[in-house]
């Protein structure tokens, strides 16, 4: 295998992984930071406030967007499989 196809290979996980974090990630910081608006203003400093709603609102982001990850690691093991057809060459 070549030090391309390497990096290639590298380059994929790496995007895929992003790609499959990025949106519980995103709806996690934006549910935190509206939560701690909302003890900033009101002046609750309760812990588990801000930790609830946060896991619900991320099981509903990855059992939404589940088809799509699925899709998205098909796409990726399809072309790891590739991959590894082709060094057996």
């Amino acid at each position: 295998m070549e030090m391309d196809t390497v990096v290639q290979i590298g380059r994929e996980l790496f995007y895929t992984s992003l790609l499959l974090t990025a949106p519980t990630i995103a709806v996690s910081l934006l549910v935190g930071l509206a939560i701690s608006i909302f003890q900033t203003v009101t002046s609750i400093q309760e812990q588990t406030l801000s930790f609830a709603p946060r896991i619900f609102a991320v099981g509903l982001v990855i059992a939404f967007s589940l088809p799509w990850s699925l899709h998205v690691l098909m796409n990726f093991a399809q072309n790891m499989f590739y991959y590894a057809a082709e060094a057996g060459r």
